[in-house]
């Protein structure tokens, strides 16, 4: 239980934050493009880098409450890019390259299938 605590507490930090990094950016910068979406996900995959780095060298004992709080719930809610990141890099470091390529291809075109025929579903055939 004190685990699902951890991620849920941080998965809240991270939503709000996702919902505020595009509002904030569309309030200084309008345009059509997703801006803010990019901005999560590089920011939120830099992020992971550089926490999956400083745990691996620094904290050991304390890493897990860490990872949890921080990886899974605070970055997980700001973007699951970050996890999709950290996942592709971690096959490739283990030598895993078809692996990971597709991981990458089936990511990118399985979930916009998913998401096309959700909107399909919705529409009544019509996305």
């Amino acid at each position: 239980m004190h685990a699902v605590l951890l991620v849920g507490a941080g998965g809240a930090i991270g939503a709000m934050a996702r919902y505020g990094v595009p509002v904030a950016l569309g309030r200084v910068w309008p345009m059509s493009f997703p801006l803010g979406t990019l901005t999560v996900n590089v920011v939120g995959s830099a992020a992971m880098g550089v926490l999956i780095g400083i745990l691996a060298r620094t904290v050991p004992q304390m890493s897990n409450e860490i990872r949890l709080f921080v990886a899974i719930g605070i970055l997980g809610g700001f973007t699951t890019f970050s996890s999709f990141s950290l996942d592709t890099i971690t096959l490739i470091e283990r030598g895993a390259l078809t692996q990971a390529m597709l991981y990458i291809a089936l990511s990118v075109v399985v979930c916009l299938a998913g998401l096309y025929l959700g909107l399909l579903v919705t529409r009544g055939g019509a996305a």
